[in-house]
């Protein structure tokens, strides 16, 4: 979800430490990252880490890593990385294997001696911003690196739009960095990292350039949007228990001054005031805005994620990813079954020793739920990675979630004895003693229709009947989901209600009879 956040990064950057652990190696996700570094000719320095690990396979990871930099055809410089042993937790690092050390410093070493200073072209001033950041007291500041010249505060420059058109603005502050500090400065020469206040509406991509010579450097992609979701105002039972800002305007401000700093995101008011259209890179992006809001103390309701279609070619079009995923050889089979069935077309599956690598091209909407079902079939052991490919013509429906829902019929806490009596209908997703309300989902139906069902029933006790005469309750762990994850597995009849407390998983109409009118489209209400 992140990989044109990464690409502006390390634009900015004249050498990576590539972070490699000692027991598992080197991940999918770090050929992707690893290929970006490559193809911008940074000098990469690795550092394998967790070296103090009983398990640890130096060796062999040093030849993954080596065997990768080949496969993503590193230039002669870049296969020639010095390499360093570290151990993160105990703050040590060496560069062989048996010395040792008191702190970091050879690896500080390492960066002085291999990373090269930064390339420096002669000329008049140029900036471009690849990040931005966002004050309540300043607004926008833009974040980049100098490329050429001189950066002075209160001086006249000129911008250059992407789309080329050029204004004039007077930069106020510039700060630059030292640490996780941020120091003001009177001038920052090329090749140094700073962030500029006073530009209202600076955008990423855009130049800061010499007012009488104004030359824009190359335009960087910023990433469009595939996935969108609806979020609203908390109108449950339990609104306002649990959250601080609960009201429309309350988060409505907030997803506004969420775009002002990240430029992936999008949103867009809808005819009721209390929902809003929101689109992102994927159900990543946006579950990491939500988890934010939701730590800040926001409630809201969330409904299923939707993939953006385009039309090329007067034809409807889907985002396509590209997957890969590693998985023991012996469960391969089938993971390209569950894939396929998602409309994946696999590209190649290569046995690395016990792991079989698979990779595919799959439709983004395949992706929603993919990694739970994974989960589930391989026991835990699948890793998958996913990032976007292009836009390719519609490939045909996906079958949803195979089982309905188990649905509380009425509000109270739920008792072990109806959990328990209720065990074969499904698995639940609640524990015994949690306060639950009508209309919430509280489980997953072993068949495909959804039923009610009565949760707070407790054992009636007579005195024809001791209380500890039953069997002992033996009630399974319910499931428990995190945010992602509960996003992934519901329908598009349901919302994901999210407070700094819970996530819970309810129904958009909570009355049986409400749903059943909707089933059937008709008005709920006859006025």
């Amino acid at each position: 979800d992140f990989g044109g956040e990464v690409e502006r990064v390390l634009k900015m950057a004249d050498g990576v430490l590539l972070l490699v652990d000692a027991f598992e190696g080197v991940m999918p996700q770090t050929r992707f990252v690893l290929q970006k570094a490559l193809r911008l000719h940074l000098k990469p320095i690795v550092v394998i880490n967790k070296i103090d690990r009983a398990d640890a396979r130096a060796d062999e990871v040093l030849e993954e890593v080596f065997d990768l930099f080949v496969e993503l055809e590193a230039d002669d410089d870049q296969l020639d990385f010095p390499t360093i042993y570290a151990s993160g937790r105990d703050g040590w690092a060496v560069r062989e294997e048996g010395q040792t050390s008191p702190d970091l410093e050879p690896l500080m070493d390492t960066i002085i001696e291999s990373v090269p200073e930064p390339r420096i072209a002669e000329g008049t001033l140029q900036m471009q911003i690849t990040a931005l950041d966002y004050s309540e007291y300043v607004g926008r500041i833009g974040i980049g690196r100098v490329y050429r010249g001189t950066l002075e505060p209160r001086k006249k420059i000129a911008i250059i739009k992407r789309d080329g058109s050029i204004g004039t603005v007077e930069i106020k502050q510039v700060f630059t960095f030292e640490g996780l500090e941020k120091k003001e400065s009177n001038a920052v020469h090329a090749g140094e990292i700073c962030s500029v206040v006073g530009i209202e509406k600076i955008d990423i991509g855009d130049t800061l350039a010499d007012r009488e010579n104004p030359e824009p450097l190359p335009l960087i992609a910023i990433d469009e949007p595939t996935i969108s979701m609806t979020m609203m105002v908390n109108n449950s039972p339990f609104f306002g228990k649990e959250g601080q800002y609960v009201t429309s305007r309350q988060l409505r401000d907030r997803l506004y001054r969420e775009m002002e700093s990240d430029v992936a995101l999008r949103v867009e008011d809808t005819p009721s005031p209390d929902t809003f259209k929101v689109y992102g890179r994927g159900i990543l992006h946006l579950s990491i805005l939500i988890e934010t809001m939701r730590r800040e103390g926001y409630e809201l309701q969330v409904g299923q994620p939707k993939v953006i279609y385009k039309e090329i070619d007067g034809r409807k079009a889907e985002p396509i990813e590209s997957l890969v995923v590693d998985v023991p050889a012996d469960l391969a089979g089938k993971v390209i079954e569950i894939v396929g069935q998602r409309r994946g077309e696999m590209i190649s599956m290569e046995p690395k020793g016990s792991i079989t690598h698979l990779e595919f091209h799959i439709p983004s909407r395949g992706l929603i739920g993919l990694r739970n079902r994974l989960l589930t079939v391989t026991s835990g052991e699948a890793v998958m990675h996913h990032r976007f490919y292009q836009y390719e013509f519609f490939r045909g429906s996906i079958p949803q979630r195979l089982n309905g829902a188990l649905i509380s019929m009425a509000e109270g806490p739920s008792t072990g004895y109806a959990i328990d009596s209720l065990q074969d209908r499904g698995r639940f997703f609640i524990p015994p003693g949690t306060l639950v309300y009508k209309g919430q989902v509280i489980g997953e139906h072993s068949k495909d229709n959804d039923i009610e069902v009565n949760v707070q029933k407790g054992k009636k006790l007579t005195n024809m009947r001791a209380s500890g005469s039953d069997k002992a309750l033996k009630v399974a762990p319910p499931t428990i989901f995190s945010l992602e994850e509960a996003l992934e597995y519901i329908n598009d009849d349901e919302l994901v209600e999210v407070t700094p407390e819970s996530i819970r998983l309810r129904k958009l109409y909570l009355d049986e009879n409400d749903r059943k009118r909707h089933r059937l489209n008709k008005p709920l209400h006859n006025f």
